[in-house]
């Protein structure tokens, strides 16, 4: 069979996307044309849409050139037209359409070229008896421009859609000349409205991908991230920008609105045959916000929550800060109050995250049965350190305790250095309260879906305010 081809032109943005700064605090994604062709080749092997061709051609048609197509009885060349013999000629179809294969090329400032190579087979009676076998070259050329939706996504239109009819070769029977011009005619006036509801089915699947761009991603019992198309899309010769906005909403739906950086993020160059995500300081800081205003943050410190190696009791206490007892005996059990009043800060510099998060620390005698009596406060403030690990749609965090630091939060009756309990707090902090930090942090930071972009495997980069994701096509 001949190889057809055809070829849609994607009228996707007339700006090309700057190198390298990121105007907004969105999550910035990069999508390769590689994943573009993905989806649309996809869209052939996944769905029905090459079996619905088939099917449509049988149903409507009957066959083309049978005795119901428009070379049968009453049709151009009938009995008693200029050829009887095309009476023998009978229940010619489409039987076979197979399956394309995808090229595709970026037109930057105008749009994508996307070029369907695939054989079209036609089986029928000919004219001298047995089996007739044809196939043609198709050229298929559509327009496609760039809307929005309804629901504010990104979605292609098909505006205009013609068809150009290749070589015709006969594989197997005979077709007698004079009726090659015949099916030739025949087929130009058939294959427009079998091709181009074809590449309209394509685009509604493709259209449903680009959907998923608005998504709201559940954020555990806290909340969501509700992802929203900033700006039209962008194209290079290469890729495909979207400027994504994340909007963290509570779990009652109030907007968690942390302030957004002055600075625009430099994003590094993406590199070809690659997918990028850049996802921006700001969106670790409001998920952080997020857990704070729910008191996901807050922890009571218990005896029973540490190990015994690590004693929570006044006889600490006694050999750190004697002045902190007041009349306590040695041995009485502790309770510490962790309260974080104000949304902790994410630092992203230096191939580094680290996570800043100021409590308040109260320092209570603990009795199981009686009412906690409250000894001193502390302002405190944790560092830690954040390790980075991404999955298919969200980015996931685990902290770990680098240092601990300590203040009496107000005058004392009997003023003490509270450094130097920082030690102590310190393996009290790791063992109790970073492990509860890190099961809250279990809903990680959302990723926006693209095309089904998988970026469980990507290579992971911080640079200054944002995270890079970048993952092979």
């Amino acid at each position: 069979m001949m190889l057809g081809v055809w070829s849609l032109l994607l009228l996707w943005g007339l700006v090309t996307p700057c190198q390298g700064l990121l105007e907004t605090v969105g999550t910035l994604a990069r999508i390769d044309k590689d994943e573009l062709g993905k989806a649309i080749q996809n869209s052939l092997v996944g769905g029905p849409i090459l079996q619905n061709v088939l099917g449509t051609v049988t149903s409507v048609n009957q066959g083309l050139l049978g005795s119901g197509g428009l070379l049968g009885g009453g049709g151009l060349l009938s009995y008693g037209g200029v050829f009887g013999v095309v009476e023998e000629l009978s229940g010619l179809t489409f039987e076979e359409v197979t399956l394309p294969k995808v090229s595709l090329k970026l037109l930057p400032e105008f749009g994508v070229q996307v070029t369907l190579h695939t054989k079209v087979g036609l089986h029928g009676s000919g004219p001298l008896g047995g089996l007739l076998q044809l196939a043609a070259e198709v050229n298929v050329s559509s327009r496609v421009a760039l809307g929005v939706s309804a629901r504010g996504t990104p979605i292609l239109i098909l505006k205009r859609c013609s068809t150009l009819l290749g070589h015709i070769s006969v594989l197997s029977g005979v077709l007698p000349a004079p009726l090659f011009g015949v099916v030739e005619q025949t087929l130009f006036k058939v294959l427009p409205g079998l091709l181009c509801p074809m590449v309209d089915s394509v685009l509604g699947v493709v259209n449903e991908l680009l959907g998923t761009v608005l998504s709201l991603v559940p954020l555990g019992a806290l909340g969501s991230v509700e992802f929203t198309l900033a700006t039209l899309p962008l194209i290079s010769n290469q890729y495909i920008e979207l400027d994504i906005n994340p909007i963290v909403k509570s779990i009652a739906g109030d907007i968690i609105d942390f302030p957004k950086p002055h600075h625009p993020i430099k994003v590094p160059p993406k590199e070809d045959h690659t997918s990028q995500v850049t996802v921006p300081l700001h969106l670790f800081n409001t998920v952080f916000e997020l857990l704070q205003t729910n008191g996901a943050l807050d922890l009571d410190i218990t005896p029973e929550l540490v190990p015994s190696n690590v004693p929570l009791t006044t006889t600490d206490l006694e050999a750190l800060a004697p002045e902190g007892l007041r009349k306590l005996p040695p041995g009485q059990q502790l309770l510490l109050s962790l309260r974080v009043k104000e949304a902790p800060m994410v630092t992203l510099q230096n191939k580094k995250a680290t996570v800043s998060i100021p409590a308040d620390i109260h320092v209570l005698s603990y009795l199981p049965k009686g009412t906690p009596e409250a000894l001193f406060e502390l302002n405190g403030v944790m560092t830690l350190n954040a390790q980075l690990a991404p999955s298919a749609t969200r980015l996931h965090l685990s902290l770990s305790l680098e240092r601990l630091s300590v203040k009496l939060a107000s005058p004392f009756s009997h003023a003490f250095d509270a450094s130097r309990l920082e030690e102590w707090l310190s393996d009290v902090v790791r063992v109790a309260y970073v492990p509860k930090l890190n099961v809250n942090l279990d809903v990680g930071i959302p990723l926006p879906k693209v095309l089904n972009v998988n970026f469980a495997n990507a290579a992971l980069e911080i640079i200054e305010n944002a995270v890079v994701l970048t993952v092979a096509s």
